[in-house]
C-alpha cells in the first residue's frame, strides 16, 4: 500500500475521472494494473486475485478482478455495474469510475461519467475506432467532461507500431474535435504487459509522451467551481429556538457553485427576493468568505420565507427561473419515458411535478444524427425533451454549471429514476482553429 501521508494528501488536488471502451478492449485490466503499479492495492486484496486467478488456471494474476467484483462480471469477464475505486499518489488523490462497455449498459456510462473531469476512452488497437468508441466520445461531449484520453491499448498485439497508434489517434481526434471535446490526449499502452501505464514502455521508443498515469497527476483539475456562478441549494433552515438562541434562522446547505461573501446582496430563487448576507457560519464558526464545496449556514438580513429547495445566488447573477425547460436526456428506466409522461423533476435540493410535453428528437450517436419525434425514449436512448413543471424553476445551462444545470426524472409512484437530464444545448461548439497563414494584419 502506498505510504503517502496525511500531509501529502492534504496538499493535493482531487481528480474524478472516469474509463470507457468497448467490451474486451482492457478496461478493467487498465484500472488494475494502474492500482497495482501505483502500489495502491492492499496485500490481502492482491492476495484474493491470485487465489482466484490461480482457480482459473492463470499462471499470472488477473489485474481486472480489482474491479469487476459482481459475481456474474467474474464468469463472463466483463463490466456491467459502475466500479467505483479511490487510490492516491504523493501528487494527487483520484475516485476512478470503471464504467461498463457493452451498449446496453449505456446508462451507467452515463452515471460514471457525470460527475468526471477527465474521461479514459480504450481502443483496441487490433480494431482501432469502433461504433461503441464514437459512442463513447459522443458521452463524453454530452457531458461536457473538459478532459479526454484515448489509450489505444494492445499494443503489444500490434507489434507495437508506431503508424497503427497514428492512425488510430488521427481518426479518434477529428471526430472528438467534431462533437467539440476540447482537449484529447492519445497515448500507446499494453494494460496487460504495464507499458505506458504507470512506467514509461521500453518497446515504444518512438513515443516521447506522458504515461497514463503520469498524465493523470499533471492535468489541470476542472472541478474547481469556485469562479463559476455562485449557487446554494437550500438544504435545512436551522431554527435552534433555544434560550441562548430565541430569535436565530439560518438557511444550511452546500455550496454547488461560486463563493458567497458576507455583506453580499442575494436573491432567494424562485421567490425573488432580495437581502444581504449577515453572517456565514462553517463547522461552528462565523467565517467573512465561503466557497465550493463547502457546507455552510448563512444568515441574512431580513426575514424571508425561505424553505428546503430554494436557491440562494448573488443578485447580480441570478439565473432566469421558467416552468418550460428543454434538455438532452439520457432515460436510464428500463420502462420507455413518453410523450405525456407525468413524472418529479429533482433539480438541487427542490423537487416538483412535471409533465414531458414533448419528445423532439432522439439521438443516433453513431452518426450524430436525429430521429424526430421519436414519441418515446427507450432505456439508455439520448434525446431531447420540452417539460412544463408545475412551479418555476431556477436553472442554469449545464454548459455554464455542470452542478446546476442538470436534473433527474423520477417515478412519482415508487421513487424510480426514470431520466438524466441537462439542460440547454446538446453539444459544445469547438473553437475555430486559427490558420496564422490567413493573418493579413487586418484587426477588427
Amino acid at each position: 500500500m502506498s505510504t503517502t501521508t496525511t500531509e501529502e494528501l492534504s496538499a493535493t488536488t482531487l481528480l474524478r475521472f472516469a474509463t470507457a471502451g468497448s467490451v474486451d478492449d482492457g478496461k478493467s485490466t487498465l484500472v488494475g494494473r494502474l492500482l497495482h503499479d501505483s502500489k495502491s492495492v492492499l496485500v490481502d486484496q492482491l492476495e484474493a486475485v491470485e487465489r482466484a486467478s490461480a482457480g482459473r488456471g492463470q499462471e499470472t494474476p488477473d489485474l481486472a478482478l480489482l474491479t469487476d467484483g459482481l459475481r456474474a462480471e467474474r464468469e463472463q469477464g466483463i463490466t456491467i455495474d459502475v466500479a467505483y475505486r479511490y487510490f492516491a499518489t504523493p501528487r494527487r488523490r483520484f475516485i476512478l469510475a470503471d464504467t461498463p462497455g457493452h451498449v446496453q449498459y449505456t446508462r451507467n456510462m452515463v452515471t460514471g461519467a457525470s460527475t468526471a473531469e477527465l474521461t479514459v476512452i480504450l481502443v483496441d488497437a487490433r480494431n482501432g475506432v469502433v461504433e461503441q468508441t464514437r459512442r463513447h466520445a459522443a458521452i463524453a461531449a454530452l457531458l461536457r467532461v473538459p478532459h479526454v484520453v484515448l489509450a489505444v491499448n494492445k499494443m503489444d498485439l500490434a507489434g507495437y507500431r508506431e503508424p497503427v497508434f497514428a492512425a488510430i489517434a488521427e481518426e479518434f481526434t477529428a471526430y472528438a474535435t467534431e462533437l467539440g471535446v476540447p482537449e484529447v490526449t492519445a497515448i500507446p499502452i499494453s494494460a496487460l504487459v504495464g507499458d505506458n501505464v504507470v512506467e514509461p514502455s521500453s518497446h515504444m521508443d518512438w513515443y516521447a509522451g506522458p504515461t497514463v498515469l503520469e498524465h493523470l497527476e499533471s492535468v489541470p483539475a476542472a472541478h474547481d467551481l469556485t469562479h463559476c456562478h455562485a449557487r446554494l441549494p437550500v438544504q435545512y433552515v436551522v431554527r435552534p429556538q433555544t434560550a441562548e438562541l430565541p430569535d436565530y434562522r439560518g438557511y444550511a446547505g452546500q455550496i454547488a457553485a461560486g463563493t458567497f461573501r458576507v455583506g453580499e446582496s442575494v436573491t432567494v430563487l424562485p421567490s425573488g427576493r432580495a437581502t444581504r448576507i449577515a453572517g456565514i457560519g462553517l463547522l461552528g464558526e462565523s467565517v467573512d468568505v465561503a466557497w465550493t464545496p463547502q457546507s455552510v449556514t448563512l444568515l441574512l438580513e431580513d426575514d424571508i420565507d425561505i424553505s428546503r429547495g430554494d436557491l440562494i445566488v448573488p443578485s447580480k447573477d441570478a439565473p432566469p427561473t421558467s416552468q418550460d425547460i428543454e434538455a438532452t436526456v439520457c432515460h436510464v428506466a428500463d420502462a420507455p419515458l413518453t410523450v405525456g409522461h407525468r413524472v418529479l423533476l429533482k433539480h438541487g435540493t427542490r423537487t416538483v411535478k412535471a409533465l414531458v410535453k414533448d419528445i423532439p428528437s432522439r439521438l443516433t450517436l453513431d452518426d450524430l444524427s436525429l430521429h424526430p419525434h421519436p414519441g418515446q425514449l427507450a432505456a439508455n436512448d439520448i434525446g431531447r425533451v420540452k417539460i412544463r413543471t408545475a412551479e418555476p424553476l431556477p436553472v442554469d445551462s449545464y454548459a455554464d454549471s455542470r452542478r446546476t444545470g442538470s436534473f433527474i426524472l423520477i417515478d412519482p409512484s415508487d421513487g424510480t429514476t426514470l431520466t438524466a437530464g441537462m439542460v440547454g444545448e446538446s453539444f459544445a461548439s469547438p473553437e475555430p482553429v486559427k490558420d496564422e497563414a490567413d493573418d493579413d494584419g487586418w484587426d477588427f
